[in-house]
């Protein structure tokens, strides 16, 4: 008997052979029962978690209190806590990133993220939880404020899987980085990380994972999609300038609102007959702003932009298109070359597109396929919809991944194929998680992703 083999305790050596003995899917099976066992066990606390949360929201830029409570969450579960993370171009914007970490031997770096801000939408869902929150901006004005994208869900399963994830040490070795990430729907927050010295400071994730809840899916299921899973999106501004005149006397004028909406549908061809039909894209006028009085020209009209792809050719594409259409249109309309239309591109809200590693994704397909079932685990389309979570991936130098998990009841998914109601979508003052499966499965299914990654 070796030296070392005399300093460990007998039953310690039996316990340790017998280990050895039990086939690696029995294991593995061990573990998948334990971290439903603790998820359930837990689930009760965290659902009320969910609605204290739910009930006090912040917005983009103000989540202190929601910070603090999640830093005091993560501390308890045994991870060394930073918190105040976070800088901004816009001096007045305090950081409010969250970074904990639990280290635990050797072994690869696991980034996990929840986004905790909310949105300025008066809620209307009825929950005896809902929120009656308004607040007053740093601008003066007063907002309604509600977690109307689920970031409650997504902050509350970070509590849950940091519990999980604790007690089950001896079932991984690693590092996992969890981050508490303001101002995601600002499209600011994972920047203002970055440029605070995330990865300087805490070191560099060889992985990053997300979730997001979706209330298309029945609660218990997470759908996956490998590739460009969310679009790029990038805010134009457009100046519509004329030369202002009487409603009376048209010919003396210039009508940049004529002008307006004749660059509004040419602006519609760019998508139509300028790219590929395999190359999805959005060009959406969001906001038009000119006039004053029904029978005065106006001097000028704003149009505001919102440009969505997946290519980042296919977004420049679009931008030197909106500038060329813009322009030919307002010389068509024998406009002074002084009273051209200005054009901005707005880059303090632009998201670039996440892309969902592809192998990423297959490697924690089955994982979640044995920890929830087969038939729980869904192929999902790609949305033009747009995030910040792909910034942490330094443009595909981190591999990523972001998946959905289920927030309606098996009855609301059903009603709806029947066509009786329309499920309401995020960013809707009546969108409403079913809060305790959504819970259960967002924490088994990060927990399994973990574990993957993270195995011993």
């Amino acid at each position: 008997m070796s030296s070392i083999t005399r300093l460990i305790p007998i039953r310690l050596v039996v316990l340790l052979a017998a280990l050895a003995l039990v086939p690696a899917g029995a294991r593995a099976a061990d573990a998948e029962a334990e971290v439903r066992a603790i998820a359930d066990a837990e689930l009760g606390s965290l659902v009320r978690y969910y609605e204290a949360l739910h009930a006090s929201p912040e917005l983009s830029g103000m989540e202190e209190h929601t910070a603090a409570d999640l830093a005091r969450e993560l501390r308890a579960a045994g991870f060394e806590v930073t918190d105040h993370l976070g800088k901004y171009a816009d001096p007045s914007l305090h950081g409010y990133g969250v970074v904990a970490l639990l280290k635990n031997g050797a072994g690869p770096t696991v980034l996990v993220r929840a986004d905790m801000d909310a949105l300025p939408v008066e809620e209307k869902t009825g929950l005896p939880y809902a929120s009656k929150r308004r607040v007053r901006t740093p601008t003066g004005a007063e907002l309604p404020v509600m977690h109307a994208c689920g970031h409650d869900i997504h902050v509350t399963t970070m509590v849950g899987f940091a519990r999980v994830m604790s007690r089950l040490r001896g079932r991984w070795h690693g590092t996992l980085m969890l981050i508490g990430q303001p101002a995601e729907e600002t499209i600011g927050g994972a920047k203002a990380m970055l440029a605070d010295g995330l990865y300087e400071r805490f070191g560099r994730p060889d992985v990053a994972i997300a979730l997001h809840d979706a209330g298309i899916l029945p609660a218990g299921s997470v759908g996956l999609t490998p590739g460009y899973a969310l679009a790029n999106s990038t805010q134009i501004d457009v100046l519509v300038r004329g030369v202002g005149g009487h409603g009376s006397q048209p010919q003396d004028a210039r009508d940049p609102i004529v002008l307006a909406a004749n660059i509004i549908m040419q602006l519609q061809t760019i998508v139509s007959r300028e790219l590929s039909p395999f190359d999805q894209a959005v060009v959406t006028v969001g906001t038009i702003h000119g006039g004053l009085k029904r029978n005065i020209i106006p001097d000028e009209v704003k149009l505001e932009l919102n440009v969505r792809s997946y290519k980042r050719e296919v977004r420049d594409h679009i931008i030197e298109a909106v500038a060329r259409i813009v322009r030919a249109a307002a010389l068509g309309a024998n406009m002074p070359e002084d009273r051209l239309p200005i054009v901005r591109v707005d880059t303090a809200e632009e998201a670039h597109a996440l892309y969902n590693d592809p192998a990423l994704v297959e490697r924690l397909r089955p994982a979640m396929q044995r920890m929830l079932g087969a038939e729980h685990v869904l192929e999902q389309p790609p949305i033009m919809a747009s995030e910040d979570f792909g910034e942490l991936g330094l443009d595909r130098k981190i591999p990523v991944a972001m998946f959905w998990i289920g927030a309606s009841s098996a009855e609301t998914i059903a009603a709806a194929k029947r066509g009786e109601l329309t499920i309401p979508s995020p960013h809707s003052p009546l969108f409403a998680p079913v809060a305790a499966p959504t819970l259960r499965t967002g924490v088994i299914a990060m927990s399994a992703a973990a574990l993957e990654l993270l195995r011993r």
